[in-house]
């Protein structure tokens, strides 16, 4: 039986406050790790439970697998675009209308809050999208009227009306053929609700609850959170690809890598994210230590809509002052390569041509005088609170460029002390000069990087960090986007890659892997270059 205190103010406050107590459970329902628990010790808490509304990867990890389906995923092997909830699908010679056939099999979670009276179907689908698209539809403005992920890709231009044929039919007709629309689709953000659920909380006046109180189709079903602490997630019983062996999946809220560390040491922990101490765990007899490729950036970022950073002078200059090395051999422990540019080497977009700024304090110099800044500045740096795999250390990575920058007579003021959800709203407000932050992408297609990071549309989502629009740029991603033959769109992506080397809204730092250390009794496959964690078919002996 859950008890459940009810937030009637705005919904990162309710989030961050509300806690669901578990009551009448015995000790064999506290944290512990039976042969058929795992706790998973993560970097940081999610700001909600639906991967619609946010793009912060806290969130991703904690649900979007977890809890949720799409309607067609990422092959985990080579990203190949792979059914899902959908069984199969069809697109129009013209690329303008996409069908696809839902399987018919696939239940809802029942929870102590929600108990399904029938499967997942196209009215399902139709709510899912209609939510994030139409302005007017009755839950848009629910928990802020955001859609970052949706919004950024201007899926509300592309997609004209969503059809549905019969019960298990749905059809996407689209303004114009785009040759990343079925990598969105497979996105994080396109995970399918329950409309049922959504229509009872609209009798019960608790609306918001859709975003707080989960309830998806995933191999996992939410149970209990604790804001900041844990979360406690049970196994699907009537999960589609059969029940996880699992009896909870537990994400314990560990900020701190050494705290990460010890838990996983002393047995509290069965999994860690972001590990430190690499050499420590390789030569721990029960602990194996685990990489993937990621498709990522970590970048130094500008808010070129505040002084001195409207000035491309001054950005460049400030480029220039950066020893990316350094922060290389230091943050990233030489796990990761530098950043020539926004994408990484392994996607088909990459330009060899583009390569990265020099450091050069010389020409730091001359380019801040020529800008009229001589005598330097001084400037704000606001640091990631949390460990990302584009960042595994963002305090110490600006300690580094504070050094760098004081050698060019720029002296920065480090912001750090802000809690992760905090953080990203503030800075999705404006309130920073520079900012250090990343993109770990949703799925393989450049799109992914140019359109949420950089584009005019992120930059009124908040996903653009640094308020940088330009016309010319966005022309050029969305001629990449009309065209489905690759050398075309390599040939787009690749002036707007050479427009952000000569405009530098961002300095792309570093591509970096992701790491994880686990127990040896943990089997299965759990990190992913795209889209997060994945806990299903993961199982302890």
């Amino acid at each position: 039986m859950f008890t459940m205190t009810y937030c009637k103010f705005t919904y990162y406050n309710c989030l961050a406050l509300f806690i669901i107590v578990l009551t009448g459970c015995d000790s064999s329902e506290t944290l512990s790790l039976s042969k058929k628990s795992i706790i998973y010790c993560s970097e940081g808490a999610p700001e909600s439970f639906n991967p619609q509304t946010v793009t912060s990867g806290t969130t991703i990890d904690a649900t979007a697998n977890q809890l949720y389906n799409r309607l067609i995923e990422f092959n985990p092997t080579d990203n190949s675009v792979v059914p899902a909830i959908a069984k199969s699908w069809h697109v129009t010679r013209d690329g303008k209308m996409v069908t696809f056939y839902l399987r018919k099999d696939i239940e809802f979670h029942q929870t102590a809050y929600f108990t399904p009276t029938r499967n997942l179907n196209a009215d399902d689908v139709l709510f899912s999208f209609n939510r994030m698209l139409d302005e007017n539809h009755l839950y848009y403005p629910v928990s802020g009227g955001k859609y970052p992920f949706f919004q950024n890709a201007q899926l509300v231009d592309l997609i004209d009306n969503i059809e549905k044929i019969n019960e298990y039919t749905i059809r996407f007709q689209l303004s114009h053929s785009d040759s990343s629309f079925l990598a969105n689709i497979g996105g994080n953000s396109a995970v399918i609700l329950s409309k049922e659920y959504a229509d009872e909380l609209v009798e019960l006046n608790t609306m918001q609850e859709i975003d707080i109180l989960p309830i998806g189709t995933g191999p996992f079903k939410f149970k209990q959170y604790s804001s900041g602490a844990f979360i406690r997630y049970e196994p699907h019983a009537n999960y589609w690809r059969g029940k996880s062996d699992l009896k909870q999946l537990v994400f314990d809220i560990t900020p701190r890598d050494t705290g990460r560390l010890t838990k996983l040491l002393a047995g509290e922990c069965d999994i860690i994210a972001y590990p430190i101490a690499h050499e420590k765990i390789k030569q721990h007899p029960n602990l194996t230590l685990e990489s993937v490729t990621s498709f990522n950036v970590g970048y130094f970022g500008f808010n070129t809509s505040k002084p001195p950073f409207n000035d491309p002078l001054v950005r460049k200059a400030i480029s220039y002052a950066i020893n990316k090395q350094a922060i290389l051999e230091t943050v990233y422990t030489g796990q990761a390569e530098i950043a020539d540019g926004l994408i990484p080497n392994s996607s088909w977009a990459y330009d060899s041509t583009i390569t990265s700024q020099e450091y050069s304090i010389t020409k730091a110099q001359a380019l801040l005088a020529e800008a009229g800044y001589s005598n330097g500045f001084s400037m704000n740096l606001w640091a990631m609170p949390v460990q990302r795999a584009y960042n595994p250390d963002a305090v110490t990575m600006a300690k580094l460029i504070q050094a760098d920058l004081q050698k060019i007579g720029v002296d920065v003021e480090i912001v750090f002390d802000y809690e992760w959800s905090t953080f990203l709203r503030k800075i999705s407000e404006g309130e920073h000069q520079s900012v250090l932050l990343g993109w770990s992408a949703d799925h393989p297609d450049p799109d992914n990087f140019f359109s949420t990071l950089l584009s005019c549309a992120s930059a009124v989502t908040g996903s653009n960090r640094t308020f940088w629009c330009n016309e010319e740029f966005d022309q050029l991603i969305q001629s990449a986007l009309q065209t489905n033959n690759i050398n075309s769109r390599k040939a787009y992506y690749s002036k707007a890659l050479k427009l952000i080397n000569e405009e530098v809204p961002l300095i792309p730092i570093a591509h970096s892997k992701r790491y994880q250390a686990r127990a040896n009794n943990i089997n299965g496959t759990l990190l992913r270059s795209i889209g997060g964690i994945d806990f299903n078919g993961v199982t302890k002996n």
